[in-house]
């Protein structure tokens, strides 16, 4: 089942702990303020640092 906004609502990203958002493709959530990505697999968004990058266009 894949992720809404409504499942999103709550997750924070781990480094600034503000709420996160879907990429433009929706493969991922990311922060507005640090703009680090935490990619989506299989429906689930995976909030690991050792799992998110930060886009090389917006480093």
């Amino acid at each position: 089942m894949p992720l809404t906004e409504a499942d999103i609502e709550l997750i924070r990203c781990l480094v600034c702990r503000v709420p996160v958002a879907f990429t433009p493709a929706r493969d991922g959530l990311q922060c507005p303020t640090c703009r680090r990505v935490y990619p989506i697999k299989d429906d689930l968004p995976q909030m690991l640092l050792d799992e998110a990058y930060i886009p090389k266009e917006q480093a």
